[in-house]
């Protein structure tokens, strides 16, 4: 395995657990099951730092958007400098 292989695993990884995250916010029940909250512990985090910035629209929280295009830039960001 090349680091670059391991460096894109990472991002796709984080990105699969953003949006498991998000999914099963969906559902109260399952939102405070064990794999949620570990979910949770793991993608909060990085989902609050743009539910700080970017407002909600009613019931509607629109920052999951804006967090998926910034890891996406940042994984292209980084596979493109270490190119």
């Amino acid at each position: 395995m090349t680091f670059l292989y391991i460096i894109n695993l990472i991002f796709k990884i984080y990105t699969f657990m953003l949006f498991a995250r998000l999914i099963g916010s969906w559902f109260p029940r399952f939102a405070r099951s064990k794999p949620m909250r570990f979910l949770g512990f793991y993608t909060d985090p990085y989902l609050n730092l743009f539910r700080r910035i970017i407002p909600t629209f009613g019931a509607m929280d629109i920052s999951p958007i804006f967090a998926f295009i910034a890891l996406q830039f940042t994984h292209h960001f980084v596979i493109r400098m270490m190119i």
